[in-house]
């Protein structure tokens, strides 16, 4: 059997903080010498973990794209790594960070000096799927059969991914975070304008300049986690609670009922643990927001589960990399491929028990990958188990025209990876009922997860095959 070592790395510029993981892989080939491969990871170690650091602005609008390529460049050569041994990783920007005006820039710069990665500026949804999977929320309620909430609270946002039986059910994003209020010399140097609306609305008046008041800054982290509470609707919510929700975003589902929470984030080693020192060591409300939460009796309703990273879980995109040959019956538009660096929005087996539910399931979650509003590359997976009459395919492929319409809207392929060996009856489907005015990219024999990223090289086997592969956000499996 052929084994391989693969290094790899996850680069993570968030709102409050910039990190840096390396990791080392073993991957081996499971299948015989005459068989179609079948690599599969049997070994991973966390080889290094960077130093923390706070992330480096120029301006409240732009990045030190300078600082943070000398953070990378610091912590490869702490690690004794190279660019060019490094075979695979991400490099990611979430949460306040993502909004700043040269974040493209910074990533563009990034990626050119750490490798081909998964490269992703990540809205706060898909952030909130990220730090689900990193803190092992989705692990759990696969394990234990149940619904589990992971909260990762970080410097400017709340973001938060409800998993029921292993499946993504929902996500949310709340402005509610540690450096929302900053403190210099014990004086209060920022209010986000919606934190000041936030404690206003409940008789606390707040300014820049006036002293850090430890007893007024405990009041609003309590409004804070109370909000938080009835996010995950340990609490019913109240009439300003919409008014918290970033870029006019929606709550969670009410159904499935959560029963268990996890916390991820900066903030949430102090939910777990109480502050030995220093409530502004940070310079923020970060260490009193997590004591807020830990001490909410609403959410203290909830079972508490010991995530598996905290301030880490974003750090993710250390993905590792499964080289993979599709099945031989594919469908795919001439010149299309390759394609790179493709997320993968996950269909639940659950909800492709009909056409209905295939249907709002794709419609459902097309926005988590529309950060600006406007469509992005992404590819559609489901099992297509038991799906393999005439009938039955003609109607996968009406419900997935129909629940991808803002796929066929933009100028991008409609790309479907599925796992029973439906793909070219499918891709012929989807070709008939959209007049071939639309690309479409059909493999089979590929199992993703939500949240994982696809590669889909040329074909090879004269056509009949595609080389494929699936990097996976693994540090939680």
């Amino acid at each position: 059997m052929n084994r391989e070592v693969i290094q790899s790395v996850g680069i993570d510029i968030g709102t409050s903080t910039t990190q840096l993981v390396f990791s080392r892989f073993v991957v081996e080939n499971l299948a015989g010498s005459y068989a179609v491969p079948r690599v599969s990871i049997i070994e991973k170690e966390v080889t290094y973990r960077s130093q923390i650091y706070f992330t480096p602005l120029k301006s409240a609008t732009e990045i030190d794209a300078d600082a943070v390529k000398e953070i990378v460049r610091k912590e490869y050569a702490a690690a004794g790594r190279k660019p060019e041994e490094l075979h695979t990783g991400a490099v990611i920007i979430t949460g306040e960070t993502a909004r700043k005006q040269n974040a493209n820039d910074v990533l563009a710069a990034l990626s050119d000096m750490a490798g081909d990665f998964v490269v992703a500026t990540a809205g706060p949804d898909l952030e909130s799927v990220l730090a689900g999977r990193g803190a092992g929320a989705d692990v759990y309620s696969r394990e234990e059969r149940t619904v589990v909430a992971n909260l990762d609270v970080g410097g400017g946002t709340t973001n938060i991914a409800l998993f029921d039986r292993g499946e993504l059910k929902g996500v949310c994003c709340l402005d509610i975070g540690g450096r929302l209020i900053k403190i210099e010399n014990n004086k209060i140097s920022y209010i986000f304008p919606k934190t000041k609306a936030l404690a206003k609305s409940h008789g606390i008046d707040i300014e820049v300049g006036e002293r850090a008041d430890v007893q007024k800054l405990r009041k609003i982290c309590a409004i804070m986690a109370d909000h938080v509470a009835q996010s995950v609707y340990a609490k019913p919510m109240d009439g300003e609670h919409k008014g918290l929700y970033t870029n006019d975003g929606r709550p969670l589902p009410s159904q499935p009922a959560i029963r268990a929470v996890t916390y991820s984030g900066g903030v949430a080693d102090y939910v777990y643990h109480t502050a030995e020192d220093g409530l502004f060591r940070y310079g923020d409300i970060g260490v009193l927001l997590g004591e807020a939460i830990r001490a909410n009796q609403d959410l203290n309703k909830l079972q508490l589960l010991q995530a598996t990273e905290t301030i880490r879980a974003t750090v993710v995109g250390a993905g590792t990399h499964t080289t993979e040959i599709s099945g031989s019956t594919i469908s795919y538009a001439a010149g299309r491929l390759p394609l790179k660096n493709v997320p993968i929005l996950k269909v639940s087996e659950e909800d492709e028990a009909s056409p209905q539910t295939l249907e709002s399931s794709i419609k459902s979650q097309l926005p988590i990958y529309m950060p600006e509003g406007k469509p992005e590359q992404v590819a559609i997976a489901f099992t297509g188990q038991g799906r393999t009459s005439f009938a039955a395919i003609q109607e996968i492929a009406k419900a997935v025209i129909n629940g991808a319409q803002e796929v066929m809207k933009a100028d991008l392929p409609l790309i479907l990876v599925v796992e029973n060996d439906i793909a070219k009856a499918l891709g012929h489907a989807l070709n008939v009922q959209l007049e071939h005015k639309k690309d479409v990219i059909c493999i089979d024999n590929i199992r993703t997860l939500s949240g994982d990223y696809i590669d889909i090289g040329e074909p090879v086997g004269g056509g009949h095959v595609v080389p494929v592969v699936i990097k996976t956000l693994v540090f939680n499996s």
